[in-house]
């Protein structure tokens, strides 16, 4: 029985891992269709998206049975409850990046922001593309250096989420209502994405110290 309950663990420990790698996918290629107006990868990520969906849903029936017949402690127990935790936040990392990819497909042929955010945009995504490979890296190895950096990423991130607003208050914005609305619901799908990834670090800084130390404190 105890062979077959480490087996079990370590399934979901493999389970994560495999999330994470589909909502690496799916941020690439939503921040890449967002960023050049492809609609096909678009389209990708919206159909794909229920695939996440289903994994978090297995992952969470298989916690939840392991919890009920194994009554799992101290090390154990977290590893089955941080799963519940994480999987949720990847699922809806996955929503996150529908989103993105959402609106560059009803914005199509044209552009979802302004020529003068696009660099900003850019920026957003290939943050939280190197988030979410970090991400993955740290379920995969628990290298808690991962943790302090997946935080650095979001501090950038935070600040780009800001200057965004300041662009569509300031007075030189030109954007109709429709592009205040899109820019706004773009910049906060990014830096939401961005959040779920920390939150996510903080969950494994736990399972691996046991401790629920802030980031960046060891």
């Amino acid at each position: 029985m105890r062979e077959v309950f480490q087996q079990e663990l370590q399934e979901v420990q493999e389970r994560l891992v495999e999330i994470s790698t589909l909502v690496t996918s799916a941020i690439t290629n939503a921040t890449t269709a967002f960023n050049e107006s492809n609609v096909a990868l678009a389209e990708i990520v919206i159909a794909e998206d229920h695939k996440i969906d289903a994994l978090a849903a297995s992952l969470d029936e298989l916690a939840t049975n392991i919890l009920a017949l194994q009554q799992p402690v101290a090390r154990d127990l977290r590893i089955v409850v941080s799963a519940l935790r994480i999987s949720a936040s990847l699922e809806r990392m996955g929503d996150l990046a529908e989103h993105i990819a959402q609106l560059a497909r009803y914005r199509y042929p044209d552009k979802v922001v302004k020529k003068s955010l696009r660099t900003t945009f850019a920026e957003m995504g290939r943050l939280d593309i190197a988030m979410a490979e970090k991400l993955t890296q740290l379920l995969t190895t628990e290298d808690l250096r991962l943790v302090d950096e997946i935080r650095n990423d979001d501090d950038a991130l935070d600040e780009l989420h800001v200057s965004v607003f300041d662009a569509v208050l300031g007075e030189t914005w030109k954007g109709n209502a429709v592009d205040t609305v899109d820019v706004t619901l773009a910049s906060r799908y990014h830096e939401r994405f961005g959040d779920h990834a920390v939150s996510i670090a903080k969950k494994v800084q736990y399972l691996a110290t046991g401790e629920w130390a802030p980031v960046g404190q060891q």
